[in-house]
């Protein structure tokens, strides 16, 4: 190749190269997206696991809602106050005071206390039992199924089938909500995780069906509402139900539930 060649095929790489660098330039200059500092920072603090219990679509999501002020700095219930309290000296805002909440599984429904009225031998999740003639194999249609979809969506392995109903481990739990979302019969729920006594049943049905379903199931007596000296305990539509923010753990209605379906959870 002559020398002229050589010099004619540099010259053209060499234009080459200067229109993609400018033509890289100009994209670059086009499409550049100003980050938000505190953006990042806070994105730093979350957890990472992309729950959605936070009701924004991952961490950073809930980080650009944070940063914006869209979002309250204590909005993660993974990292809970610690996280919080951390994002809120970032945004210079006060993180509040966040009650610490767990998965309660309303029902004490267990194998050796629940009846069946037939047997399921379609697939093993709720969702799809729940939708044939019946709702299910158990007399009583507000229990637990016991097909584990709430186990199988939980991301921290905090839900786990025992005797045939799930049950929820509370140090392991961080309140995303999955499981609450996942179970077709609203028998999950978020309950502080400081409550001592809870009602382990979501029956609306009166004290004799509930009884012919079920062993441990609450009958609405009132017992535990008569016993109880602080107003806390309310039986609206044959099922009791304990406001925590009254309760001060004196146990009078736990005592006097004749179907013991009043626990202590701690």
């Amino acid at each position: 190749m002559s020398v002229t060649g050589v010099i004619s095929a540099a010259l053209v790489i060499g234009i080459v190269g200067l229109v993609v660098g400018l033509l890289l330039v100009g994209a670059a200059a086009k499409f550049h997206v100003t980050v938000n500092e505190r953006e990042e920072q806070v994105r730093g603090l979350l957890p990472g696991n992309n729950c959605g219990g936070c009701g924004y679509a991952g961490c950073d999501a809930l980080a650009a809602a944070i940063a914006s002020g869209e979002a309250d700095v204590s909005s993660c219930p993974v990292g809970g106050s610690r996280v919080g309290k951390a994002i809120a000296k970032i945004m210079g805002v006060d993180a509040g005071s966040a009650v610490r909440k767990v998965a309660y599984v309303k029902c004490a429904g267990t194998c050796d206390k629940t009846r069946k009225k037939s047997n399921y031998y379609g697939v093993r999740d709720c969702r799809m039992a729940v939708i044939v003639p019946g709702r299910t194999s158990k007399k009583c249609t507000y229990g637990c199924l016991g097909y584990g979809t709430c186990v199988k969506v939980c991301p921290f392995d905090a839900i786990h089938l025992e005797n045939g109903i799930a049950k929820v481990e509370p140090a392991a739990c961080k309140a995303c909500g999955k499981c609450v979302e996942a179970c077709p019969n609203s028998l999950i729920e978020l309950v502080p995780y400081r409550s001592v006594y809870r009602v382990q049943c979501n029956s609306n049905d009166k004290g004799k069906a509930v009884r012919e379903a079920c062993d441990a199931g609450c009958i609405g007596c009132r017992a535990c509402e008569r016993a109880c000296e602080y107003g806390a305990v309310v039986v609206e539509n044959n099922l009791a139900r304990i406001d925590s923010e009254k309760c001060v753990g004196c146990g009078a209605c736990a005592e006097k539930c004749p179907t013991k379906v009043i626990r202590i959870e701690k």
